[in-house]
């Protein structure tokens, strides 16, 4: 009778665990939904808009000041756990990273075709979508990978520099394929870290915040290596 009523306990406290865990997936994604369609309607004006465009071309500053929040406020967010999981302060500093970066986007995206913007915004979307479902389904457990992913991305910075110094077009290419596998990989990484269970390594319930953060910036980094290669694809 008391193996019983301990089996019980046992399963009633992993089915709270389990409820728990799929209402924060929930709340991270529908987080994760606004910051995306914040960013497309913020970078919209820079793509349609010739007087957006024509001021941004002209003037530096914006750039400058969105390129400092954005670093000031990612580090805030990584390093303070304090800070991003008290309620406002968390979405106000989340939100307003998603502004400043989404600025930093569409000036990106206007120095480039629309064409080119929208297949690189649909090809990020079903890649994004795919690697969702492979996290999801896949019994290979990417989080024990934190390592490896860490230097390939070291790695990559390494690299990016050096096709900055040396210009080429062969380089943009390999650097966008690399950098879109790498973070294909964290794409994955990072939803398995939202689902818990059998995987070696997951995140808080609590870290919904540092999730949607992590994820975001998976997605645009994917979207910037697609439309570096979709433009050089189309010369």
């Amino acid at each position: 009778m008391l193996s019983d009523d301990t089996e019980n306990l046992g399963n009633d406290f992993e089915f709270a665990e389990q409820d728990v865990r799929h209402g924060f997936i929930k709340k991270v994604y529908a987080i994760l939904t606004a910051q995306l369609a914040l960013t497309i309607a913020i970078i919209i004006p820079f793509v349609y808009v010739d007087e957006v465009k024509e001021y941004m071309y002209r003037n530096s500053w914006p750039f400058w000041v969105a390129f400092a929040m954005t670093f000031i406020l990612i580090i805030a967010l990584s390093c303070f756990t304090n800070l991003r999981r008290n309620f406002p302060i968390n979405f106000i500093c989340l939100f307003l990273f998603t502004v400043f970066e989404g600025v930093l986007l569409g000036i990106a995206c206007g120095r480039y075709q629309t064409n080119t913007i929208l297949i690189a915004a649909g090809i990020t979307a079903i890649i994004v979508l795919a690697l969702t479902v492979f996290a999801f389904q896949t019994k290979i457990d990417f989080t024990m990978l934190s390592g490896l992913l860490f230097a390939l991305l070291i790695g990559l910075m390494i690299f990016g520099i050096f096709a900055i110094i040396f210009r080429s077009r062969v380089l943009d290419i390999v650097y966008a394929s690399v950098g879109a596998v790498i973070f294909a990989m964290y794409i994955v990484f990072d939803t398995q870290l939202l689902l818990g269970g059998k995987h070696k390594y997951s995140i808080s319930p609590e870290e919904y915040i540092f999730a949607s953060l992590n994820l975001y910036i998976d997605i645009v980094q994917m979207f910037m290596l697609m439309l570096s290669l979709v433009n050089s694809a189309r010369g």
